[in-house]
């Protein structure tokens, strides 16, 4: 089974959607080939912490402090009963480009790393609350997988697949994604 997956490394219902995908996929013993495809749900944010996830809810949704405080709660919440850790309220909030740029770089050059690489950015992002837009964490996470630490390092810190997850962002767009998590399953290719 094929599955494409429209993510965001800053989106809790990401990280809770392909927990449970996976986890279903596990249990049913189905062979799944992931395709993630970005769709960056905060544009705009620099590589450096833009402060808390409560003000990027205020600014963004335009919620009270009260009711920001109390969704996040609550995806934690769910998070924790579907036996995912998450601690939300503390995450650092950064641009996700350079993490949606590797998964396009592992996808294709190590393939059989690919979901792996998801999830351990998901981890370190909603777990351990890292700067996912730091070359050095990206560059432990994938060192974790037993990947050269030069060839990554080198090609964080260029600009390669830029071009390849501006396009991808602009596809979901024009074919009317709003809103992500958004996956498709046997999605044959044209």
């Amino acid at each position: 089974m094929r599955i494409v997956y429209l993510i965001d490394f800053n989106c809790p219902n990401s990280y809770i959607g392909l927990h449970r995908i996976k986890k279903a996929a596990d249990e049913l013993d189905v062979d799944v080939e992931w395709e993630m495809k970005p769709f960056e749900l905060y544009p705009t944010l620099f590589n450096t912490p833009t402060g808390s996830i409560i003000t990027q809810n205020i600014i963004k949704y335009g919620l009270t402090p009260e009711i920001a405080e109390e969704k996040i709660s609550e995806t934690e919440k769910i998070a924790h009963e579907d036996g995912l850790e998450m601690n939300y309220h503390t995450i650092q909030m950064t641009s996700s480009r350079k993490a949606h740029r590797l998964v396009k770089y592992i996808q294709n050059k190590h393939t059989e790393l690919g979901i792996e690489v998801v999830l351990k950015i998901y981890e370190a992002n909603f777990v351990e609350n890292k700067v996912i837009a730091d070359t050095d964490v990206l560059v432990g996470i994938t060192n974790e997988l037993g990947l050269d630490e030069k060839e990554i390092r080198d090609f964080l810190e260029g600009d390669s697949y830029s071009f390849e997850v501006q396009i991808e962002e602009e596809d979901a767009i024009h074919m009317g994604v709003e809103s992500i998590p958004l996956y498709f399953l046997n999605v044959s290719e044209e």
